[in-house]
């Protein structure tokens, strides 16, 4: 059954199906040759178990939130006040873009939201201060996977409710690596700048630019600090937080900025409805493939294979990155977590990780292959943005994937790092 997966899955792809129809198909393949006709009536059963989640509806409420806050302008405050921050470095925008992103997932919690949205702004800033093209659409797309890692995180959420893990433990875990991975772009940042000679700013910001800088996106700073706090304490349930999120970005905009109207929410709406709908029919269609390897006993083979290449859960576990970074090249995100998930989740357990340590390695993993041809989602809108080539970008940004790379390694083989947080929470026995 194994080999006849494969190769309908293989057939599939390459013939240009659209990735929820192949897990669809694939999976109807898998039921009919196991039962024939007898089982079919269970692919609707499964198709809609896969997203009848309460936790799987704070997704859409996170991607709305987030459209809100980009229509009220706050991603030009948050570059703003990155720029005052960092701004006086040598390759300071550069610098800004990263900054940004790391305040911007605390709005989105979406790689490609997040290099839509930032790289539309800076990309030709960038340019028109004397960066490269091609070096501008790269940093933009590098430290955009920044966003999935800082909590609100939308793959965080398919992962707990699909995983059984606790949301909020893998938010607290994906805190301290978002922040490494921009630290760590930030130094390989500051080496190009400094080869190259891009343009230093002309002054450190004064204490009192930077509080005004401050005042203006502290709005949407708070955002991540109510859902987290708000989570953490125990107020609400990580959809009911999503919830929350859209009402105080509503609330911002049509009451603070006063620049939203009801005439705007019909295609933000729209647009929340299209994400979501081409979201949820991939979670939907996995559901499908994912029962069938169940049945077949998928996961306990695969694990029992690795088991029997080593039994050092080091050199597993880089068998394990290898997979999800080759995997995450060809396939979506999400499709990807929702049928390696519960193949690899008991083997890591097995292994001896923790659960929510492994959610954070899967989780930048897969992120990193968003940025990594030849489907890397990021990739393409910063080079629909830059009107730059696949290949221009991709020779670029071979620096800022070595930099992630490493710092999946460090995240993976010293978990102290990652659970720092948790641990001290309390979150790990959740």
């Amino acid at each position: 059954m194994t080999g006849f997966l494969s190769a309908s899955f293989a057939i599939l792809i390459a013939v240009g199906m659209p990735i929820g129809f192949v897990l669809g198909v694939a999976g109807l393949l898998g039921m009919v040759k196991m039962g024939g006709g007898a089982v079919l009536n269970l692919v609707p059963q499964r198709y809609f178990a896969g997203v009848d989640m309460f936790t799987l509806m704070a997704m859409p409420f996170f991607i709305l939130a987030g459209e809100i806050m980009n229509k009220t302008g706050i991603t030009q405050r948050l570059v703003k006040f990155s720029n005052i921050l960092v701004g006086h470095l040598q390759g300071g925008l550069a610098h800004a873009n990263i900054v940004a992103s790391i305040f911007f997932a605390g709005i989105t919690g979406a790689a490609v939201s997040d290099t839509a949205a930032i790289g539309s702004m800076l990309i030709p800033a960038m340019v028109d201060e004397g960066y490269d093209k091609d070096f501008s659409a790269a940093i933009t797309a590098a430290s955009s996977i920044i966003g999935p890692t800082i909590p609100p995180s939308n793959i965080m959420v398919i992962y707990g409710a699909f995983m059984q893990v606790s949301i909020a433990g893998l938010f607290m875990t994906g805190l301290v690596p978002g922040l490494i991975l921009g630290i760590a772009l930030m130094i390989m940042t500051a080496r190009i700048s400094k080869k190259r000679g891009y343009p230093v700013g002309e002054r450190r910001a004064t204490v009192k630019e930077i509080l005004v800088g401050f005042k203006d996106a502290i709005v949407a700073l708070l955002m991540p600090l109510i859902i987290l706090g708000g989570i953490l304490s125990g107020m609400f349930t990580p959809t009911e937080a999503a919830a929350v999120a859209v009402a105080y970005a509503m609330v911002l905009g049509f009451f603070v900025y006063r620049n939203l109207s009801l005439r705007d929410m019909v295609p933000l709406f729209l647009k929340m409805a299209r994400t979501t709908g081409v979201v949820f029919l991939v979670i939907a269609a996995a559901s499908i493939l994912g029962w069938v390897l169940t049945i077949e006993q998928i996961p306990e083979k695969v694990a029992t294979f690795m088991l029997s290449i080593s039994d050092n859960r080091y050199v597993i576990m880089g068998f394990i990155l290898i997979m999800l970074l080759v995997v995450g090249m060809f396939m979506d995100i999400a499709a990807a977590l929702i049928i390696l998930g519960p193949i690899l989740h008991p083997l890591a357990v097995q292994l001896g990780y923790h659960p929510l340590h492994f959610g954070i390695i899967m989780v930048l993993a897969l992120n990193i292959a968003l940025m990594t041809p030849p489907v890397g989602a990021c990739l393409f809108v910063a080079c629909g943005i830059s009107k730059l080539t696949l290949e221009q970008i991709s020779r670029e940004i071979l620096p800022f994937i070595l930099v992630e790379l490493a710092v999946l390694l460090l995240i993976t083989f010293v978990p102290a790092i990652p659970l720092a947080l948790p641990r001290a929470m309390g979150l790990l026995g959740r």
